[in-house]
Order: structure tokens, then sequence, then C-alpha cells
């Protein structure tokens, strides 16, 4: 898209931009150059069309429906930015992906809301209009348990899968429920969502990190817009890898078949050796074991710290990996429960034999029981889902991972610590 060197887009490839597109959204992106140069530059790397359905965004692509014309000027640039920002902040993109990651647990309606929510924050404090009711990201956190005090810089502090996450925790442990008390406040907001996944998009995230950082320091030099509001962003496109990757590739690391030393079998360079020192009568070299396939069966053994925060969802996104490579590898894998004993032990031969597992929660946690127990067993790989809320005990020989549902202050002296909200 063609803009001016140093000063972000041109008025003129505004009014170009919009006859191309669409005629509804015309008026407010010809003034978006003046009200708000970061949403502006940002928005000619969105395609605008007009349709007979509601405003709404897929993938890359803003469509304009009837009712945009009846609002009012203000309102129409604050809805165009709305959407401007769904395409920035990749949201068909990232629901997408966290709709292949949650499979049937996800509820796209909220994480549209949270989406929704956070931009409205971001727009608000540029000094957007809005057209009303607005659902905004602040009442939301006001509604979560546990929130005594919503942090002053929520747009810092949050973002859309954080607050979609906190939106979506399980009703006293039920995952098909949700907080009654955000269902009315859809219900009185008259919230629809207005982010689809049907299109085509671009997911490269970094390059619309790049983008948005340009633009917002285009907004800040202008001092008007979100550019001048919005001190950090922590809704930023980034290309983190979900926990479940490193889970995946730890795993694959822990079970392959890596030969070992056996003195069952000379090395093939000490049988050369040898017969070269026959030959010509010299002593006998040392010794040399040579390689050979482990035949035992890989195990991996999956602890659950039944005391701690991990949530039934990581459980079964955990249990799903582990169940993948043992499917791949033909491991055994064991699923243990505890708190200050070892109180279930259970192998899981297929995936509702998760079902099975007495899980109790609540009490202490003391891994002393499971080491013990991990230590005769000897594993290939040891699992501790746990919020490591007890001392560590000392290292065993066999690898361990330590999955935490949040960043832990000070991390265990050995093993991986993988950090399951990322």
């Amino acid at each position: 898209m063609p803009t001016t060197p140093g000063l972000g887009p041109r008025l003129e490839d505004f009014r170009r931009v919009s006859r191309a597109h669409s005629r509804r959204a015309r008026p407010a992106l010809a003034q978006m150059g003046d009200i708000d140069p970061a949403i502006a530059a940002l928005a000619l790397w969105c395609m605008h069309r007009d349709h007979d359905g509601q405003t709404e965004t897929d993938g890359d692509t803003i469509y304009y429906g009837p009712s945009f014309t009846h609002l009012s000027p203000p309102e129409q640039i604050g809805l165009a930015a709305h959407h401007v920002l769904h395409v920035a902040l990749r949201h068909s993109a990232r629901q997408s992906e966290m709709a292949t990651r949650l499979g049937r647990d996800f509820k796209p309606k909220l994480y549209s809301l949270a989406a929704d929510a956070m931009i409205n924050e971001a727009l608000l404090s540029g000094g957007h209009a809005l057209p009303r009711p607005a659902v905004r990201a602040k009442e939301l956190i006001e509604l979560l348990p546990g929130i005594e005090t919503v942090a002053p810089n929520i747009l810092a502090d949050w973002d859309t899968d954080r607050l979609y996450h906190a939106l979506a925790a399980p009703l006293e442990g039920d995952p098909s429920q949700v907080n009654p008390a955000v269902e009315d406040y859809m219900i009185k907001r008259k919230f629809a969502p207005d982010v689809n996944t049907k299109g085509s998009f671009d997911t490269q995230s970094d390059v619309w990190a790049s983008r948005i950082e340009q633009a917002l320091e285009l907004g800040r030099s202008a001092g008007v817009g979100i550019g001048a509001a919005l001190i950090r962003f922590g809704d930023l496109p980034s290309s983190v890898v979900p926990w479940e990757r490193h889970l995946r590739r730890l795993l694959l690391k822990a079970v392959s078949d890596v030969p070992r030393l056996s003195h069952k079998r000379p090395a093939a360079r000490w049988v050369a050796q040898d017969a070269m020192a026959r030959a010509v009568g010299a002593p006998a070299p040392a010794f040399q074991p040579g390689s050979a396939r482990d035949l035992r069966r890989p195990q991996i053994v999956v602890a659950l710290d039944t005391s701690s925060s991990v949530t039934d969802m990581q459980l079964d996104l955990f249990v799903a990996e582990v169940l993948a490579i043992q499917r791949r590898s033909d491991a055994e894998v064991h699923l243990w429960g505890f708190d200050t004993g070892l109180h279930s032990q259970l192998r899981l031969d297929q995936a509702d034999a998760l079902d099975r597992l007495e899980v109790r929660r609540g009490g202490g946690t003391d891994f002393a029981p499971v080491f013990d127990a991990s230590a005769k067993m000897q594993p290939s790989l040891l699992i501790v889902l746990t919020d490591l809320d007890a001392p560590a005990p000392p290292a065993p020989r066999h690898p361990v991972i330590w999955a935490v549902p949040s960043p832990v202050p000070r991390p265990p002296r050995f093993g991986t610590l993988l950090v399951m909200n990322r």
C-alpha cells in the first residue's frame, strides 16, 4: 500500500481505498487519518467490503452492513476502527487456532466477547466513540470470581486469550456452564459476535506485530488516537508456541529409541583392532562395548497434584498429547493422583481411562511419595502437573517435566519447567 515516507498513509490513499472497496465506510475511512493515524495506517492493510448482514470481520476483510450508515459519524469511525483492530490483532486466526487446541471445550462466543472487550477498552482510551451498548474488559474482569480490584492498566496486563480463559473457566467443575453474571452481561449489552473464521486470513503474527508497532509509533508522533493513549498493549500478535507443542517435543525425545552400550556385543572398532593385533602378534586391545537397541518398552508417568490449580481442561489436553505419543511410540502410560500421598494409580490404555481416575481435590502437597514410587519404576519420563507449592525432592536418575498452570517465582533445581498458560 502506498504511504508517504515518515508520515504514514496519505488522505488520498484512504479515498482511493474507500472507492475501491466499501462505499458505506468511505466517509469514516477518509476522516480516519486526522482522527487516529495509527488506526488509519492499519486500515490500509485491511479489505473493506459492503454486504447485507451485520458489520463483522472475517480474516483480513471487514464487511459493513446496512446498519453502519445509520450511525453518527463519530460512531462510524469508532466501529470501523474496532474492526480494523480485529484484523490487525489477528482475532480470526487466533480464534481458529484456539478452537483447534481446545476442540469441543472451546466457546467461540466467549472468545469474540473477550476480543471485543479488549478492543473497546483500547479505543475508549484513545478517545473514540462506540455504538452503545459496548462491552468493556474492565466490566468483564469485575465479574470474575476472586478478582477484588482491577489493575489500572488493563491493556498492559490482560490480552484476549487470557480474558477468554478467565471467562470460560469451568463453573463448579462443569465445563459446559458459563458464569451466569457473564451471561447476564451479554444479554444486557445485546452482545452479538462479530468475528468469523470462514474466510482466508494472514496468520503471520510477526508481520502484524511489526505493523502495529509502527502504527502506534506514528500515532504517538501525531499525539492523537490510540497511539498516544497506549503505553503498553498486551494484545499484540505474538508467535508464542503453545505449551502442547513443547510437551509433544519433550515426550518424543523421552520415548525415542536411543541406542545404549551393551557389553554382550563388541564395538566394530574393537573387532578391527583385535583382528589387527592378532595378525601382528600384538597384545589384544581393551574391550570396547558396542551399541544395541533398548528393547524395553518406554514408560511415561503423569503425576497429577490434585491439590493444585491445574484445571480439568489442561489435564484433558495433557492426557490427549500423552496418548497421541503412546499410539506412535507404543509407550506405557501411567496416571497417578497425589496430594500428601499417592492416592490413585491408573494405567492409561485409552482415552476414556481418564474417567476412571479417582481425583480428589484439596489437601496439601508432598512430592516424596511420587518420586519414591518412580525411583522403583525408573520410567522414561516423569511429568508432574502441579503448582509447585511444596519443596522439591532430590533429583532422580530419570528425566522430569514440571508442568505448572502459571509462572512460578522459583523454578525447581532440576527438570524442565513447562508453563501451561502460554
